[in-house]
């Protein structure tokens, strides 16, 4: 916010500079290296920096300009930028830490991309709340975004429990067996994959399946739209449940062949080439060659993806197209690229992969086929649950309608923070005990930060509309400051560096900071000027809270 401040300084003394780095707080509030200007001066960094402290002037917002071996260091005007830091947040509110340097262009999202042969589960919860908080960054950065999900409603899986269905389950609905939609379709396809372990000709049965789906067989799309609707109508619930909403849907079965023509034409101009079999492949070193389309004229998943590409950059004219997807599909998005590239187009370099780890339990990876997954919606009721218990310890007569509006708060709330605090492209152990804890690096915790500052907000029976920001003297009160005045640059740095997690270590950094200072500066029992500063201060700190965990998706409550 007030790197600005300092490169008017230089600039005004005719010294350009490519960044400012942040020192010790001893020292001061920004520093020039000045290693930089060696080459260019031929004198040592410790004598430039002399030199340009004698050239630099302090002015309103920089009070001191102090050389230190090979760097100079600034020191802000503190009652300035202090007073300057509360005014605007209290001023923009919702809107402090947006930006408009988005303004004008368009990025599309794609994240989710669920099979309709079972239900959501804890990796799709991973890959929601990701691509959700980065849909929430670029519009905080000024950005048009698109929220996009592919929905995988075609392919060999699909027909297993479509297969399950027709064997041994017809007639039965989800509502004469009591379940889920979602949850349904997924147990065929488990009752499927184990059935077919003890006879290997059913997966060719599932092939045929398939076969007579792509041939529009009349009975086969008949039961295949029911199962997709039962499972599209299973999603739709979770995603409620969630918070989650998506602005555009794509379909597998609607664009799965619309590749060909672009393989076709690739072929025609020699970008492509066949193979011996007669298939056609990309040959795009370093990278492994890529079949694009098999012998049989049959595409495959890069093949839809291309067509995908070009309709979506055509319809939208996107300046950036994220797909939020797991570590496994490295290689097909970086072949993904280079295949479009050969065709000649250059938006290609506009698709982003925002690749992420993979969710793993203390008993291991996740398996589909033998039903060994966790539910999304079974996660969401056990953080529910879990919260629900930390409440009533806390609030034993609180009514059922109170615990639940603060358990879904809460528990959610957990759940979100605890797949977003880590650098996405880690794998992530998932432990709901540990996310649910009011203590360490949970969503609980700066919930409560927030929650604790509107406890006491309440308890105020006055908010001046102006203070001396300068009676702000401690140490902790400074850092706080600090912190407030820094969000900006990390919801700007989150989404250019697709950083996420480091928004909720920031938010941890400032309920730390919070607790830190509470402990050592009451408000409201402090002296008339400083109370009513400290409340401006704290104001300000649960603004930010607000708005980070509103980035995350998270709920701030008022109260826990």
């Amino acid at each position: 916010m007030f790197e600005e401040k300092v490169f008017a300084v230089l600039k005004k003394a005719g010294i350009s500079a490519d960044g400012l780095e942040v020192p010790d707080p001893r020292f001061g509030d920004f520093a020039l290296p000045c290693f930089q200007y060696a080459k260019e001066l031929k004198k040592a960094p410790q004598i430039i920096a002399q030199e340009f402290a004698k050239k630099l002037k302090p002015n309103l917002w920089v009070s001191q300009i102090i050389p230190q071996g090979a760097y100079v260091n600034f020191v802000l005007n503190k009652k300035k930028t202090q007073e300057y830091v509360l005014a605007l947040v209290l001023k923009q509110k919702e809107k402090y830490g947006t930006n408009k340097s988005g303004k004008g262009k368009s990025v599309m999202i794609e994240f989710s991309s669920p099979n309709t042969n079972k239900p959501l589960h804890l990796g799709h919860v991973r890959n929601n709340v990701l691509g959700r908080t980065a849909a929430n960054l670029w519009r905080a950065n000024g950005f048009k975004v698109i929220k996009a999900n592919l929905v995988n409603d075609r392919g060999v899986h699909i027909c297993k429990a479509m297969l399950a269905y027709d064997l041994w389950n017809k007639g039965k609905t989800p509502e004469s067996v009591h379940k889920k939609p979602d949850h349904f379709v997924g147990d065929l396809y488990v009752q499927f994959c184990q059935a077919a372990e003890k006879k290997p000709e059913l997966e060719e049965q599932a092939q045929e399946l398939l076969r007579k789906w792509e041939a529009s067989d009349k009975k086969t799309l008949v039961l295949w739209k029911k199962l997709r609707k039962w499972c599209m109508d299973g999603f739709r619930t979770t995603y409620a449940e969630m918070g989650i909403s998506f602005d555009k849907y794509y379909y597998e079965s609607q664009i799965w062949t619309g590749g060909k023509k672009l393989v076709e034409q690739g072929l025609a101009s020699g970008a492509f080439v066949k193979t011996e079999d007669g298939a056609v492949k990309a040959v795009i070193d370093p990278l492994p060659e890529k079949i694009l389309m098999r012998n049989d004229g049959t595409c495959l998943y890069i093949t839809q993806d291309m067509y995908l590409a070009l309709l979506r950059f055509t319809e939208f004219k996107l300046d950036q197209m994220v797909h939020v997807v797991a570590s496994e599909q490295n290689l097909h998005f970086q072949q993904l690229k280079a295949v479009l590239k050969k065709l000649g187009y250059g938006w290609a370099d506009k698709i982003y992969h925002f690749s992420y780890g993979m969710v793993h339990l203390p008993e291991g990876k996740m398996k589909s086929r033998t039903g060994q997954v966790v539910d999304a919606d079974d996660i969401m009721a056990e953080m529910k649950q879990l919260a629900a218990d930390e409440v009533k310890k806390r609030h034993p007569d609180i009514s059922e309608k109170d615990c639940a509006a603060r358990a879904h708060a809460i528990g959610l709330g957990a759940l979100t923070f605890f797949m977003l605090r880590i650098d996405p492209v880690k794998d992530l152990l998932y432990d709901p005990k540990e996310s649910i804890s009011f203590e360490g690096e949970t969503g609980p915790y700066v919930q409560y930060a927030y929650a604790r500052i509107c406890s006491i907000l309440e308890k105020a029976d006055t908010f001046p509309k102006k203070v001396d920001a300068s009676l702000l003297i401690h140490q902790t009160e400074k850092e706080l400051l600090s912190h407030v005045a820094g969000f900006p640059v990390v919801v700007q740095d989150s989404c250019v560096r697709y950083d996420i997690h480091t928004l909720c270590q920031y938010l941890l950094k400032v309920a730390t900071g919070l607790n830190a200072w509470y402990a050592q500066c009451p408000v409201l029992t402090a002296v008339h000027e400083l109370r009513d500063a400290r409340l401006h201060l704290l104001r300000a700190v649960g603004q930010v809270l607000a708005n980070g965990l509103g980035l995350l998706g998270i709920e701030a409550p008022t109260v826990m």
